[in-house]
């Protein structure tokens, strides 16, 4: 019941300026509140401050420093099997597996196109039909860095302005087209197996998305597409590399072709994750 209240609440909600609020609320600076919302929210979420590469709360000017946290050397392991995708971050598996043609799962009675969630052409999301999909949600008390899941070529990065739904499990299974609906992020790359990509999606109380390439993105609820310029950053990227960070808690999409991996068994959903282990194995590179 409290759930459904929630998802109805959202509707009335002024999202994105609520969103704009918290955004500044964390990059408060006064050191006696900023280290009051970062032990509070140490205590609420029993975070490991053992593996915080930074003194909490000491370390960070701000809460949102606090949130995009650096983790010590070694505290994540990476798979280094050349054959194994990695999980691009810490978090929960909301749904993973294969599209129907060009339909990805979001929760139980609901689907969305792959063009929508893309927001490109017919041609570039063809390359995706019958691929496969993985959808990690970040909850608040997840370490909010996002790594590469595979070595690859970044192509191109693409802003898609949108609504801001949170993306917990009651909502996601109650808003249909969801991630299609949401601002999102979207990681074009090319890899020896193939074209991928890494869609980081925004959502309520998500400040902004970063990443190395495009600086801090700032929501925007309509407009164009934007087209990030790239050229000027070294655009190689590999497994476990640093591909951004959420301002605050999200989802991140994987997307690979069909035929070119395979999820294991055990990519289930609920099941929990850590950036580094592995959640898929490769076929035989392209020659």
């Amino acid at each position: 019941m409290l759930a459904n209240i929630f998802v109805i609440f959202q509707y009335l909600l002024p999202r994105h300026w609520l969103t704009s609020l918290i955004y500044r609320i964390a990059r408060i600076r006064n050191p006696r509140v900023k280290d009051f919302l970062i032990t509070r929210f140490v205590r609420l979420y029993d975070v490991d401050v053992e593996e915080i590469k930074l003194d909490v709360p000491q370390g960070f000017p701000t809460f949102n420093d606090f949130f995009i946290r650096e983790l010590n050397d070694g505290a994540r392991d990476i798979d280094d099997d050349t054959g194994a995708i990695i999980s691009p971050a810490d978090g929960t598996v909301s749904v993973a597996g294969n599209l129907r043609a060009d339909s990805i799962l979001q929760a139980k009675g609901l689907d969305y196109s792959l063009q929508d969630l893309l927001a490109t052409d017919i041609g570039e999301a063809a390359s995706y039909v019958d691929g496969r999909f993985a959808t990690i949600y970040l909850a608040p008390y997840n370490y909010h860095r996002v790594h590469a899941p595979f070595d690859g070529d970044l192509l191109a990065a693409r802003y898609v302005p949108g609504d801001l739904f949170s993306v917990n499990t009651a909502t996601v299974a109650k808003v249909a087209g969801l991630f299609r609906r949401n601002e999102r992020l979207i990681l074009h790359f090319r890899t020896a197996h193939g074209p991928a990509i890494v869609v980081l999606v925004g959502a309520l109380n998500v400040g902004s998305i970063s990443t190395p390439w495009s600086g801090e993105i700032r929501p925007r609820k309509a407009g164009a597409v934007d087209v990030i310029d790239i050229s000027g950053h070294e655009t190689k990227v590999r497994k476990g590399d640093l591909l951004g960070w959420f301002n605050m808690g999200s989802t991140v999409i994987v997307l690979m072709p069909d035929g070119v991996c395979e999820w294991h068994d055990k990519l289930e959903s609920g099941d929990t994750l850590r950036m580094g282990q592995p959640i898929g194995t490769l076929s035989a590179a392209k020659k």
